[in-house]
């Protein structure tokens, strides 16, 4: 996953046309670490979508913005319209985050 550094980068990523996964973490977190644990399998899974991940700390108006209220949380973005929110409290097993997916 490229980490993503700016809001301009973020802003380029998410106004794509194909589909972007941006994982909003913390370094402290420790779900995040959980997810980090078998998120790999389902990149290889989703490879039609480009991955990133964003520090929640470090651009706390755009977690604010897009609702992200609890870390890990995975959002899909298409041409700038966020598509899909997965919330932290269901991004905790590697069948939620398919299960996701899946209707992604």
């Amino acid at each position: 996953m490229k980490i993503i550094t700016s809001e301009k980068e973020f802003y380029e990523i998410i106004s794509q046309d194909t589909k972007s996964v941006v994982k909003f973490e913390a370094d402290w977190c420790p779900d995040c670490k959980r997810l980090d644990m078998f998120i790999g399998d389902i990149i290889e899974e989703n490879n039609d979508k480009q991955w990133y991940q964003i520090d929640k700390d470090e651009f706390p108006e755009l977690a604010e913005k897009y609702e992200v209220m609890g870390i890990p949380s995975l959002l899909v973005y298409e041409k700038g319209e966020k598509k899909g929110h997965l919330h932290s409290a269901n991004a905790k097993t590697p069948e939620s985050v398919r299960s996701f997916f899946e209707n992604q």
